[in-house]
């Protein structure tokens, strides 16, 4: 079976400056893979690189052994790429449930003309939609806020609806930067939980950056270690909490126990 997502002696230069250099690495399909690394690590140029938001220097992206790297941003999120941004940008005179709504339809197959005259299967779908609409935010306990304008929620229920509306549209992969930024402990805890068990029972495969090293730890099956462009080490989170050269780099001596 391919790997969903290959990344081939990647490299990306800004300038003089060599942002991510000859990375390899290589994501199973279904994976929830962690990328940490100190800041100015490359994990974001490295997210970009993978949906075309910067151009390579080097190298190639596959999915599912297709290249995708040199394609335009929008061919690759149709391929099934998609990604949340450290920054959220809903959709804020939407309510939180047409927020998710949109991310749903970005994969229903109704037709402008089918949608514009009401058929009963365009109604149909729109009802399934709402259906499982709801039932996404019921994992996320947002229920409460489903018909409340998105622009009208504090950021921590902010962030954790721009992740349920990321994981409504299904991709293959999904690219997630600092899900968890903003949120509160508990916040964090109930996103994560809701988006490893949506992502596994969907099949859809996740690569996570993320500074709660906590909520990493509790999350990833796999942890990929950066630190200027380049990968440093790799393993299970147990595996990472004890490697030396990742305590000297990013953890610290001060290492959070790992979440089973």
């Amino acid at each position: 079976m391919n790997d969903c997502l290959a990344i081939e002696a990647l490299t990306v230069r800004f300038g003089g400056l060599v942002a991510v250099r000859d990375l390899s690495l290589r994501v199973a399909p279904g994976e929830i893979r962690g990328l940490i690394g100190p800041n100015g690590a490359g994990k974001t140029t490295l997210i970009n690189a993978i949906t075309g938001a910067v151009p390579i220097a080097a190298g190639a992206v596959r999915l599912n052994g297709e290249r995708v790297s040199g394609l335009s941003p929008h061919a690759i999120s149709r391929r099934g790429i998609g990604r949340t941004f450290q920054h959220v940008e809903p959709f804020g005179e939407l309510s939180v449930l047409d927020n998710v709504l949109v991310g749903i339809g970005r994969r229903m197959h109704v037709s402008f003309g089918a949608a514009a005259l009401a058929t009963p299967n365009a109604r149909r779908c729109e009802s399934d939609a709402v259906r499982e609409a709801l039932g996404i935010l019921e994992r996320f306990d947002l229920l409460s806020y489903a018909r409340m304008p998105a622009a009208r929620l504090p950021f921590g229920v902010l962030k954790q609806m721009d992740l349920a509306r990321a994981l409504s549209a299904r991709p293959m992969l999904l690219l997630m930067d600092e899900p968890t930024a903003g949120m509160s402990e508990a916040e964090a805890d109930r996103a994560i939980a809701a988006a490893r068990a949506l992502a596994e029972s969907e099949g859809m495969t996740l690569i996570v950056v993320e500074h709660n090293m906590r909520v990493m730890m509790a999350l990833a099956h796999t942890v990929s270690v950066m630190q200027n462009g380049v990968l440093i080490a790799e393993g299970t989170p147990a595996e990472i909490q004890r490697n030396r050269t990742v305590i000297d780099a990013y953890l610290g001596e001060e290492t959070p126990d790992v979440v089973h």
